[in-house]
Protein backbone atom coordinates (compact mmCIF):
# COMPACT_ATOMS: atom_id res chain seq x y z
CA UNK A 1 0.00 0.00 0.00
CA UNK A 2 2.84 2.37 0.88
CA UNK A 3 4.57 1.57 -2.39
CA UNK A 4 1.40 2.32 -4.35
CA UNK A 5 1.00 5.70 -2.63
CA UNK A 6 4.64 6.56 -3.32
CA UNK A 7 4.20 5.64 -6.96
CA UNK A 8 1.15 7.90 -7.23
CA UNK A 9 2.97 10.85 -5.63
CA UNK A 10 5.94 10.71 -8.00
CA UNK A 11 5.57 11.92 -11.56
CA UNK A 12 6.76 9.34 -14.14
CA UNK A 13 10.18 10.42 -15.40
CA UNK A 14 9.36 9.51 -18.98
CA UNK A 15 6.26 11.69 -18.99
CA UNK A 16 8.16 14.64 -17.49
CA UNK A 17 10.96 14.31 -20.02
CA UNK A 18 8.51 14.06 -22.90
CA UNK A 19 6.70 17.19 -21.73
CA UNK A 20 9.99 19.10 -21.45
CA UNK A 21 11.19 18.03 -24.89
CA UNK A 22 7.83 18.90 -26.41
CA UNK A 23 8.06 22.35 -24.83
CA UNK A 24 11.64 22.90 -26.01
CA UNK A 25 11.04 21.74 -29.57
CA UNK A 26 7.84 23.77 -29.95
CA UNK A 27 9.34 27.12 -28.98
CA UNK A 28 9.26 29.34 -32.07
CA UNK A 29 12.64 30.90 -31.33
CA UNK A 30 14.26 27.49 -30.96
CA UNK A 31 12.87 26.45 -34.33
CA UNK A 32 14.01 29.75 -35.82
CA UNK A 33 17.49 29.18 -34.38
CA UNK A 34 17.70 25.75 -35.98
CA UNK A 35 16.65 27.24 -39.31
CA UNK A 36 19.39 29.89 -39.09
CA UNK A 37 21.98 27.25 -38.21
CA UNK A 38 20.88 25.13 -41.17
CA UNK A 39 21.21 28.15 -43.46
CA UNK A 40 24.74 28.99 -42.32
CA UNK A 41 26.57 26.27 -44.33
CA UNK A 42 24.47 27.14 -47.38
CA UNK A 43 25.52 30.78 -47.26
CA UNK A 44 29.18 29.87 -46.74
CA UNK A 45 29.05 27.33 -49.57
CA UNK A 46 27.49 29.82 -51.97
CA UNK A 47 30.06 32.45 -51.00
CA UNK A 48 32.90 29.99 -51.64
CA UNK A 49 31.53 29.05 -55.07
CA UNK A 50 30.90 32.66 -56.13
CA UNK A 51 34.33 33.87 -55.02
CA UNK A 52 36.22 30.83 -56.28
CA UNK A 53 37.42 29.92 -52.79
CA UNK A 54 38.85 32.00 -49.96
CA UNK A 55 42.43 33.08 -49.81
CA UNK A 56 44.42 30.49 -47.93
CA UNK A 57 45.95 33.19 -45.76
CA UNK A 58 42.67 34.52 -44.42
CA UNK A 59 40.20 32.99 -42.00
CA UNK A 60 40.33 29.53 -40.46
CA UNK A 61 42.64 27.05 -42.22
CA UNK A 62 39.67 24.72 -42.76
CA UNK A 63 37.82 27.40 -44.72
CA UNK A 64 40.75 27.77 -47.09
CA UNK A 65 40.27 24.18 -48.32
CA UNK A 66 36.50 24.28 -48.85
CA UNK A 67 36.60 25.07 -52.59
CA UNK A 68 36.08 21.80 -54.48
CA UNK A 69 36.25 19.87 -51.21
CA UNK A 70 32.65 19.74 -50.02
CA UNK A 71 33.10 17.52 -46.97
CA UNK A 72 35.28 20.21 -45.39
CA UNK A 73 32.34 22.65 -45.38
CA UNK A 74 30.52 21.25 -42.29
CA UNK A 75 33.75 21.27 -40.26
CA UNK A 76 34.62 24.80 -41.37
CA UNK A 77 31.10 25.93 -40.48
CA UNK A 78 31.39 24.36 -37.02
CA UNK A 79 34.63 26.26 -36.44
CA UNK A 80 32.91 29.53 -37.28
CA UNK A 81 29.65 28.74 -35.44
CA UNK A 82 31.44 27.76 -32.23
CA UNK A 83 32.79 31.28 -31.86
CA UNK A 84 29.39 32.92 -31.40
CA UNK A 85 26.21 31.44 -32.91
CA UNK A 86 26.18 27.99 -31.30
CA UNK A 87 26.97 29.29 -27.76
CA UNK A 88 24.24 31.91 -28.22
CA UNK A 89 21.62 29.30 -29.13
CA UNK A 90 22.68 26.99 -26.30
CA UNK A 91 22.73 29.77 -23.69
CA UNK A 92 19.30 30.94 -24.88
CA UNK A 93 17.90 27.45 -24.32
CA UNK A 94 19.48 27.23 -20.87
CA UNK A 95 18.13 30.68 -20.01
CA UNK A 96 14.60 29.57 -20.84
CA UNK A 97 15.03 26.35 -18.84
CA UNK A 98 15.11 27.87 -15.34
CA UNK A 99 15.33 31.68 -15.44
CA UNK A 100 12.62 31.81 -18.10
CA UNK A 101 10.32 29.57 -16.08
CA UNK A 102 10.95 31.74 -13.02
CA UNK A 103 10.29 34.96 -14.94
CA UNK A 104 6.94 33.63 -16.20
CA UNK A 105 5.96 32.35 -12.76
CA UNK A 106 5.82 28.71 -13.86
CA UNK A 107 8.89 27.54 -11.93
CA UNK A 108 6.92 27.52 -8.68
CA UNK A 109 4.42 25.13 -10.19
CA UNK A 110 7.22 22.85 -11.39
CA UNK A 111 8.84 22.84 -7.94
CA UNK A 112 5.50 22.01 -6.31
CA UNK A 113 4.89 19.16 -8.77
CA UNK A 114 5.55 15.57 -7.63
CA UNK A 115 9.18 15.64 -8.76
CA UNK A 116 12.33 16.35 -6.76
CA UNK A 117 14.34 19.47 -7.46
CA UNK A 118 17.36 17.38 -8.42
CA UNK A 119 15.29 15.49 -10.97
CA UNK A 120 13.86 18.80 -12.20
CA UNK A 121 17.37 20.09 -12.93
CA UNK A 122 18.15 16.81 -14.66
CA UNK A 123 15.08 17.13 -16.87
CA UNK A 124 15.97 20.72 -17.75
CA UNK A 125 19.55 19.64 -18.50
CA UNK A 126 18.26 16.98 -20.88
CA UNK A 127 16.19 19.60 -22.67
CA UNK A 128 19.25 21.82 -23.08
CA UNK A 129 21.31 18.84 -24.25
CA UNK A 130 18.74 17.82 -26.87
CA UNK A 131 18.67 21.35 -28.28
CA UNK A 132 22.48 21.37 -28.26
CA UNK A 133 22.66 18.09 -30.17
CA UNK A 134 20.08 19.24 -32.70
CA UNK A 135 21.90 22.55 -33.24
CA UNK A 136 25.23 20.90 -34.01
CA UNK A 137 23.73 18.04 -36.04
CA UNK A 138 21.73 20.50 -38.16
CA UNK A 139 24.97 22.26 -39.10
CA UNK A 140 26.64 18.93 -39.87
CA UNK A 141 23.84 17.58 -42.05
CA UNK A 142 23.25 20.87 -43.84
CA UNK A 143 26.99 21.27 -44.34
CA UNK A 144 27.40 17.81 -45.87
CA UNK A 145 24.44 18.23 -48.23
CA UNK A 146 25.49 21.75 -49.22
CA UNK A 147 29.09 20.67 -49.68
CA UNK A 148 28.21 17.77 -51.96
CA UNK A 149 25.59 19.66 -53.98
CA UNK A 150 27.02 23.17 -54.24
CA UNK A 151 30.75 22.95 -53.52
CA UNK A 152 31.34 19.53 -55.05
CA UNK A 153 33.86 16.79 -54.39
CA UNK A 154 32.82 13.41 -53.00
CA UNK A 155 36.14 12.52 -51.41
CA UNK A 156 37.79 14.39 -48.53
CA UNK A 157 41.12 16.06 -49.24
CA UNK A 158 42.71 16.41 -45.81
CA UNK A 159 44.85 19.28 -44.61
CA UNK A 160 47.77 16.84 -44.70
CA UNK A 161 47.40 16.48 -48.46
CA UNK A 162 45.98 12.95 -48.47
CA UNK A 163 42.62 11.93 -49.93
CA UNK A 164 40.05 9.90 -48.01
CA UNK A 165 37.07 8.11 -49.59
CA UNK A 166 33.62 9.50 -48.99
CA UNK A 167 32.77 7.00 -46.25
CA UNK A 168 35.86 7.91 -44.22
CA UNK A 169 35.21 11.59 -44.88
CA UNK A 170 31.69 11.31 -43.49
CA UNK A 171 33.15 9.55 -40.47
CA UNK A 172 35.48 12.50 -39.90
CA UNK A 173 32.51 14.89 -40.12
CA UNK A 174 30.57 12.76 -37.62
CA UNK A 175 33.57 12.87 -35.27
CA UNK A 176 33.69 16.66 -35.55
CA UNK A 177 29.96 16.90 -34.82
CA UNK A 178 30.21 14.67 -31.76
CA UNK A 179 33.20 16.57 -30.41
CA UNK A 180 31.46 19.92 -30.90
CA UNK A 181 28.34 18.62 -29.14
CA UNK A 182 30.41 17.94 -26.01
CA UNK A 183 31.95 21.43 -26.13
CA UNK A 184 28.57 23.12 -26.50
CA UNK A 185 27.11 20.89 -23.78
CA UNK A 186 29.73 22.37 -21.44
CA UNK A 187 28.53 25.86 -22.38
CA UNK A 188 24.95 24.75 -21.78
CA UNK A 189 25.82 23.38 -18.32
CA UNK A 190 27.44 26.64 -17.25
CA UNK A 191 24.53 28.65 -18.67
CA UNK A 192 22.09 26.38 -16.81
CA UNK A 193 23.95 27.06 -13.56
CA UNK A 194 23.73 30.80 -14.18
CA UNK A 195 20.05 30.37 -15.06
CA UNK A 196 19.40 28.88 -11.62
CA UNK A 197 20.74 32.00 -9.91
CA UNK A 198 18.58 34.61 -11.66
CA UNK A 199 15.04 35.32 -12.77
CA UNK A 200 16.12 37.19 -15.90
CA UNK A 201 16.79 35.07 -19.02
CA UNK A 202 18.58 37.92 -20.78
CA UNK A 203 21.06 38.10 -17.90
CA UNK A 204 21.94 34.44 -18.47
CA UNK A 205 22.70 35.05 -22.13
CA UNK A 206 24.68 38.22 -21.48
CA UNK A 207 26.71 36.64 -18.68
CA UNK A 208 27.45 33.47 -20.64
CA UNK A 209 28.43 35.21 -23.86
CA UNK A 210 30.41 37.83 -21.94
CA UNK A 211 32.34 35.12 -20.12
CA UNK A 212 33.14 33.34 -23.40
CA UNK A 213 34.43 36.59 -24.90
CA UNK A 214 36.61 37.22 -21.84
CA UNK A 215 37.91 33.64 -21.98
CA UNK A 216 38.75 34.12 -25.65
CA UNK A 217 40.71 37.29 -24.87
CA UNK A 218 42.56 35.63 -21.99
CA UNK A 219 43.36 32.67 -24.21
CA UNK A 220 45.04 34.98 -26.71
CA UNK A 221 47.48 36.39 -24.13
CA UNK A 222 50.77 34.43 -24.06
CA UNK A 223 51.59 35.81 -20.61
CA UNK A 224 48.62 33.87 -19.22
CA UNK A 225 49.54 30.51 -20.71
CA UNK A 226 49.32 28.98 -17.22
CA UNK A 227 45.62 29.85 -17.20
CA UNK A 228 44.79 28.60 -20.70
CA UNK A 229 44.13 24.94 -19.76
CA UNK A 230 41.32 26.12 -17.44
CA UNK A 231 39.46 28.16 -20.07
CA UNK A 232 36.38 26.53 -21.55
CA UNK A 233 37.17 28.03 -24.98
CA UNK A 234 40.68 26.60 -25.01
CA UNK A 235 41.15 24.27 -27.95
CA UNK A 236 37.79 24.81 -29.67
CA UNK A 237 39.70 25.11 -32.95
CA UNK A 238 41.02 21.58 -32.30
CA UNK A 239 37.98 20.26 -34.15
CA UNK A 240 40.03 20.91 -37.31
CA UNK A 241 42.28 18.02 -36.28
CA UNK A 242 39.71 15.70 -37.88
CA UNK A 243 40.85 17.13 -41.22
CA UNK A 244 44.40 15.88 -40.72
CA UNK A 245 45.71 12.44 -41.61
CA UNK A 246 46.44 10.92 -39.21
CA UNK A 247 44.32 12.66 -36.58
CA UNK A 248 46.21 14.21 -33.67
CA UNK A 249 44.05 12.85 -30.84
CA UNK A 250 45.80 14.70 -28.00
CA UNK A 251 44.07 18.09 -28.44
CA UNK A 252 40.70 16.40 -29.00
CA UNK A 253 40.98 14.32 -25.83
CA UNK A 254 42.09 17.34 -23.81
CA UNK A 255 39.06 19.25 -25.09
CA UNK A 256 36.72 16.43 -24.11
CA UNK A 257 38.15 16.19 -20.59
CA UNK A 258 37.95 19.95 -20.10
CA UNK A 259 34.37 20.09 -21.35
CA UNK A 260 33.43 17.15 -19.13
CA UNK A 261 34.73 18.99 -16.08
CA UNK A 262 32.66 22.05 -16.95
CA UNK A 263 29.56 19.88 -17.43
CA UNK A 264 29.99 18.38 -13.95
CA UNK A 265 30.64 21.79 -12.38
CA UNK A 266 27.71 23.46 -14.14
CA UNK A 267 25.12 20.79 -13.41
CA UNK A 268 26.31 20.42 -9.81
CA UNK A 269 26.03 24.17 -9.25
CA UNK A 270 22.52 24.19 -10.71
CA UNK A 271 21.45 21.29 -8.47
CA UNK A 272 22.94 22.97 -5.39
CA UNK A 273 21.23 26.26 -6.13
CA UNK A 274 17.83 24.76 -6.93
CA UNK A 275 17.90 22.59 -3.81
CA UNK A 276 17.99 25.70 -1.63
CA UNK A 277 16.27 28.27 -3.86
CA UNK A 278 13.13 29.88 -2.54
CA UNK A 279 10.67 30.20 -5.43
Amino acid sequence: MTTAVAARTTAPLGRVLLAELRWVLRRPRNLASLAVLALMPVLIGIAVVLTGGPDGGDGPPALATVAGNGLVLPVATLVLAQSMLLPLVVSMTAADALAGESAHGTLRGLVMAPISRTRLVGVKAVGVLVMTVLSVVVIGVSGVLTGLVIVGGGDLVTMSGTTLPMGSGLGRVALAVGWSVVQMAAVGAIALAISSFTDHPLMVMVTTMGALIVFGVLGALPALDWLHPLLITKGWASVMEVLRDPIATGPLVDGLLRAGCYVVIGVSAAVFRMSSKDV
